[in-house]
C-alpha cells in the first residue's frame, strides 16, 4: 500500500500541487468487484482545499488516472455502518449516497479518521459521523493563530502517525533573538562551523550551571514535598468533611423531594377540584330548571295572558335545558341521563297540554263564530276574523317552541286547524255569495227554488231554471232573437245601465271583501304558525287538491322541521284547504253574471284583472294571487265566448224581403257595444284584450254588412253599404279608438264610394234621348271628324238637336226630378238621416252633367243659338222646391 501511495503521490497529486495524505481501497457495495481508490488529498497553496478522489487503475496499462473528485464540503454524512463490531462497508453521504467496501477494515477506519481529522481543521465540525467507534474520533490540539503553519510542508497523515512539520518558520521574537547573538559573534556569518562549536559550548555550559543548580536546591525541594504531604492531609480531612456534608444534604435531598412530590399532589388534586367544580357549575348552571318553571309546565294556565307568558318563559327555559352542547363525557353521568329523562317528560307533558289546549280553542272559536253569521247573511260583508287571530297570536311563541321540539304534534295542530277553519269559512263564504246572487238578481230567498237553493251556494237548478229566472228579473224587457248579446233570452239593448252598474258595484265588492280576507288569514297562518311566506314556487290549483289532511303528514312524516322552501308551499297549501270553495263560488258568481248580461264579462274582465295585478304587486305567488289568476281565466274565456257568439249571431243575421234594410242590428249593437267597453275599460290594466277583441268584431261587421248587401232584395246594395258604413264611421269618429283607425278610414272610403255609386245608378240619365244625341257626337268626334263638322252630319244638324232639346221642357224635368226624389226617400232608412246628403249628390251629379250638354253644344255648333230649354238656376230651384215639399 505504501508504494501504491508513493506511486499516486508522484503521477497524480503532485502535478496538481496536492498532498495525499490518506488512502482506502474499495468497491462498490452489490456489485462485481471493481477496485478502486478513495484518496484524501490537500492543496498545497492557500487557501487550503480538502477533496476526496476517486483514482482507477487504468485497464490498458500499469497507470492510475483521475476518476472523480468530491469537494469535502459537500460531505455531509460519513456512516460507518458498525462501531462495535468490525465491518469493510461504510458511506459517504455527498450530492446523492455512495456504498463502498473497503479491502480491510483497518483501511477504512484509518481513511474514516483522517477525514474526522480534515474536518475538525478545516470545515469546522460540519461533517456528520454515523456509526463510528469514539476511539477513531480524536480531538486535535487547539491552535493559536501564530502557530497555524503557513509553509508548503504542512501535512495530516492517516492513521496512527502524527502531524510532522518539515518546516516551521520562526517568530519574530526568534529572529530577533538570533540576530542579537550573530552581532556579538564576528564570524557568526563567515565560519558558521565555528559559531556552531561555539553555541555547543556555551549551551554545555548552561546545561552545567542547570544541574548544579537543581542540585543545590534539594533542601528547599525536601521542604516543599513536606508542605506537599501536609496539603494532602489537610484535603483528606476536608473530604471527610465533605463526605460528611453530603450525606446529610442527601437525606435533605430525600427530604425535599418527598415534599415536592407531596407539593405536586397537592396542587393536582386542587387542579382536578376546581375542574370538577367548573364542570358541576356548568352543568347546575345549563340544566337546571327552576321550579317555578318546572310548575307553569305541568300546571300553568293557558287561557289567561299571565299564564301564557309564564309557560312561553318556561317552555324557551327547558328548551335552552335540552338543547345544551355537553362536554365529552357528560352524557355517560347518570345524574345528566336522569335530567335529560325528566327534561323530556315535561316536554312531552306540555306539548300534549298545549295541543289539547288549542285544539279546543280552534273549536271554540269556530262556535262563537257561526254564531255571528246570521248578522252577516242580509250585508254583503264577511264575518271580521280579526278578534280571532288576535287571540291566537298569543300563542304563537308557543307554536314556535312546539315547531321546533315536537313536530307530530306541530303538524297535527296544522291539520287540525285546516279542518276546523275550512268548514268555517266555508259557512261564511257560501253564505256570503248567496247573499251576492239574490242582489244580482233582484229576487227575495223565495227564488232559491230557480237554482240558488242549497248551502253550497252553487247555481244547482237546470239550465231552462235559470233562464226563466233571469226572464223574471228582466222584468218587462223584451227578447230578440237577433240580438248579439242575448245570451239569457234578453235583449242586450233594454238592459238598464242601472242594473248593469249595480251588477259592478256588487262584484267588485265581492273580490273587495274576499281579498283582506285573505291576505290576513294568510298573514296570521305565517305568524302563528312561523312560516315564512314570500318569495314561493307559484303553483296550481291541482297540485293541492287532495290536501286532506294527508298531504302534510306524507311529507314530513319523521317528524323534522321543513325547510325554508318547503314552508312556503305549506303556506299555500293551507290556504288551498281554508278556502277550497271560494274559487268554485267565483265561477258560480260570474257565470250567473254572464247569464244575467253577456256584458258583464267586461266589467268582470276590468276588475277581475286589477284585483290579479294588485295581488301580484304584493306576492304573485300567494294563494290569492294564483286563485284570482284561474278565475281570471274563466272571466277571459266567458268574454272571448261573448265576443265569438257576436260574430256567430252576426253571420246567422236574417234580413226581411218586405221591409228596407237600414241600419243593420249588429251595427247598432257594436256600437253600443263599443260605447259600454269605452267607459268599463278605461285605464283598465287589460286594454289589449279589448283591442282584440274590436279587431274581430270588426271584421265580422265589415263581412256580414257586405254579405248583407249582396243578399238585399228591396233595398239596393249601395244603400245598405252606404248607411251602415256612414253609421260605423260615425261611430268610430265619436269613440276614437285607437286600434281602430284603419278601419275607420276604410269605413268612411266604402261609404263614400257606395254613395257615389249609388247617386250615379239612381240618377241614371235623367235626359235620355239628349244623352244618347251626344253620344253620338262624342263617336263621331272620336272617329276623327272635328267638333266643328259635326254639324254637317245629317243625323247630327242643327234641326235634329234642337227636336231633341225641345222633348226636356223644364216642367218634364221637374217631374222627373219629383219621381227620383221619392225614389230615394223609399230606399233610404229615417234614423241614419241621409236623404239631403244624397239628395244634394244627386243635384251636383245632375248639373255636371248639364254643364257636360252645354260644352258640347258650344264647341260642335258654334254659332247656332241653340240652349237648353232650362238652365242651371232653374235645376237648383226645381230640386230646392222638391227637398221642401217634401
Amino acid at each position: 500500500m505504501t508504494a501504491i501511495k508513493h506511486a499516486l503521490q508522484r503521477d497524480i497529486f503532485t502535478p496538481n500541487d496536492e498532498r495525499l495524505l490518506s488512502i482506502v481501497n474499495v468497491c462498490k457495495a452489490g456489485k462485481k468487484k471493481k477496485n478502486c481508490f478513495l484518496c484524501a488529498t490537500v492543496t498545497t497553496e492557500r487557501p487550503v482545499q480538502v477533496k476526496v478522489v476517486k483514482v482507477k487503475k487504468s485497464d490498458k496499462g500499469d497507470f492510475y488516472k483521475r476518476q472523480i473528485a468530491w469537494a469535502l464540503r459537500d460531505l455531509a454524512v460519513v456512516d460507518a455502518k458498525d462501531a462495535i463490531k468490525e465491518n469493510p462497508e461504510f458511506d459517504l453521504h455527498f450530492e446523492k449516497i455512495y456504498k463502498w467496501v473497503a479491502s480491510s477494515t483497518a483501511e477504512k477506519n484509518a481513511f474514516i479518521s483522517c477525514i474526522w481529522k480534515l474536518n475538525q481543521r478545516y470545515l469546522r465540525k460540519k461533517i456528520d459521523f454515523v456509526n463510528v467507534s469514539s476511539q477513531l474520533l480524536e480531538e486535535l490540539p487547539k491552535v493559536t493563530e501564530e502557530s497555524v503553519p503557513s509553509g508548503e510542508n504542512q501535512s495530516v497523515t492517516g492513521g496512527d502517525e502524527e502531524v510532522v512539520d518539515e518546516y516551521q518558520e520562526l517568530n519574530a521574537r526568534e529572529e530577533q533573538d538570533i540576530e542579537i547573538m550573530m552581532e556579538g559573534c564576528e564570524y557568526a556569518i563567515s565560519n558558521a562551523e565555528a559559531f556552531a562549536e561555539k553555541l555547543s559550548r556555551e549551551l554545555q555550559v548552561l546545561d552545567g550551571a542547570n544541574i548544579q543548580s537543581i542540585m543545590a536546591s534539594e533542601k528547599q525541594v525536601n521542604i516543599l514535598m513536606k508542605l506537599l504531604d501536609e496539603a494532602l492531609k489537610e484535603v483528606d480531612q476536608i473530604e471527610l468533611k465533605l463526605s460528611s456534608y453530603e450525606e446529610m444534604l442527601q437525606s435533605v435531598k430525600e427530604q425535599m423531594d418527598q415534599i415536592s412530590e407531596s407539593n405536586h399532589l397537592i396542587h393536582l388534586s386542587n387542579t382536578n377540584n376546581v375542574k370538577l367544580l367548573s364542570e358541576i357549575e356548568f352543568l347546575v348552571n345549563h340544566m337546571d330548571l327552576a321550579k317555578g318553571h318546572i310548575k307553569a309546565l305541568q300546571e300553568g294556565d293557558l287561557a289567561s295572558s299571565r299564564g301564557i307568558e309564564a309557560c312561553t318563559n318556561a317552555a324557551d327555559a327547558l328548551l335552552q335545558c335540552m338543547n345544551v352542547a355537553l362536554r365529552p363525557g357528560h352524557d355517560m353521568l347518570l345524574a345528566v341521563k336522569q335530567q335529560q329523562q325528566r327534561f323530556s317528560d315535561l316536554r312531552e307533558l306540555f306539548a300534549r297540554r298545549l295541543a289539547s289546549h288549542l285544539n279546543n280553542v280552534f273549536v271554540q272559536q269556530g262556535h262563537d263564530q257561526s254564531s255571528t253569521l246570521a248578522q252577516h247573511s242580509i250585508e254583503l260583508t264577511l264575518p271580521n276574523h280579526h278578534p280571532f287571530h288576535r287571540d291566537l297570536l298569543r300563542y304563537a311563541k308557543l307554536m314556535e317552541w312546539l315547531k321546533s321540539t315536537d313536530y307530530g304534534k306541530y303538524e297535527g295542530l296544522t291539520k287540525n286547524y285546516m279542518d276546523y277553519l275550512s268548514r268555517l269559512y266555508e259557512r261564511e263564504i257560501k253564505d256570503f255569495f248567496e247573499v251576492a246572487k239574490i242582489k244580482m238578481t233582484g229576487t227575495t230567498k223565495e227564488s232559491k227554488k230557480f237554482g240558488l237553493h242549497g248551502s253550497s251556494g252553487k247555481l244547482t237548478g237546470s239550465t231552462s231554471s235559470l233562464n226563466k229566472l233571469s226572464v223574471q228579473s228582466s222584468g218587462n224587457r223584451r227578447s230578440q232573437s237577433s240580438s248579439l248579446l242575448d245570451m239569457g233570452n234578453m235583449s242586450a239593448s233594454d238592459l238598464d245601465v242601472a242594473d248593469r252598474t249595480k251588477f259592478d258595484k256588487i262584484f267588485e265588492q265581492v273580490l273587495s271583501e274576499l281579498e283582506p280576507l285573505c291576505l290576513a288569514e294568510q298573514d296570521f297562518i305565517s305568524k302563528f304558525f312561523k312560516l315564512q311566506q314570500h318569495q314561493s314556487i307559484p303553483g296550481t290549483m291541482a297540485e293541492a287538491e287532495d290536501l286532506d289532511g294527508g298531504t302534510l303528514s306524507r311529507q314530513h312524516n319523521c317528524g323534522t322541521p321543513l325547510p325554508v322552501s318547503s314552508e312556503k308551499d305549506m303556506i299555500r297549501q293551507m290556504m288551498i284547504k281554508i278556502f277550497r270553495c271560494i274559487e268554485p263560488e267565483l265561477n258560480n258568481l260570474i257565470a250567473l253574471g254572464d247569464k244575467i248580461d253577456s256584458f258583464n264579462s267586461l266589467y268582470m274582465l276590468v276588475k277581475m284583472s286589477h284585483h290579479v295585478w294588485t295581488a301580484q304587486n304584493v306576492d304573485p305567488a300567494s294563494f290569492l294571487s294564483t286563485t284570482l289568476g284561474n278565475v281570471l281565466v274563466t272571466v277571459k274565456r266567458n268574454f272571448d265566448k261573448c265576443i265569438s257568439n257576436q260574430i256567430r249571431q252576426m253571420e246567422e243575421v236574417k234580413i226581411s224581403k218586405k221591409s228596407k234594410v237600414g241600419i243593420l242590428p249588429f251595427v247598432a249593437e257594436f256600437e253600443e257595444f263599443a260605447g259600454l267597453a269605452e267607459s268599463i275599460f278605461k285605464n283598465a290594466e287589460r286594454r289589449g284584450d279589448l283591442d282584440k277583441a274590436y279587431t274581430k268584431l270588426i271584421r265580422g261587421v265589415f263581412v256580414n254588412v257586405e254579405k248583407v248587401a249582396n243578399e238585399s232584395q228591396k233595398t239596393p246594395r249601395d244603400v245598405v253599404m252606404m248607411e251602415n258604413f256612414h253609421h260605423i264611421f260615425a261611430t268610430l269618429s265619436r269613440l276614437k279608438i285607437s286600434c281602430l283607425e284603419a278601419e275607420k278610414k276604410d269605413a268612411k272610403q266604402k261609404y263614400t264610394d257606395h254613395l257615389q255609386s249609388y247617386v250615379i245608378y239612381s240618377l241614371g240619365q235623367p235626359l235620355e234621348k239628349l244623352n244618347h244625341f251626344f253620344e253620338g257626337v262624342e263617336a263621331r268626334v272620336a272617329q276623327g271628324i272635328r267638333e266643328e263638322e259635326v254639324s254637317y252630319q245629317l243625323a247630327f244638324n242643327k234641326q235634329e238637336l234642337r227636336k231633341v232639346i225641345k222633348e226636356y221642357p223644364g216642367k218634364e224635368v221637374k217631374k222627373g226630378l219629383d219621381n227620383l226624389y221619392k225614389k230615394v226617400d223609399k230606399h233610404l232608412c229615417e234614423e241614419e238621416n241621409l236623404l239631403q246628403v244624397v239628395w244634394h249628390s244627386m243635384q251636383d251629379e245632375f248639373i255636371r252633367q248639364y254643364k257636360h250638354f252645354e260644352g258640347l253644344i258650344a264647341r260642335c255648333y258654334p254659332g247656332s243659338g241653340v240652349t237648353m230649354e232650362f238652365t242651371i238656376q232653374d235645376i237648383l230651384d226645381y230640386c230646392s222646391s222638391i227637398a221642401q215639399s217634401h
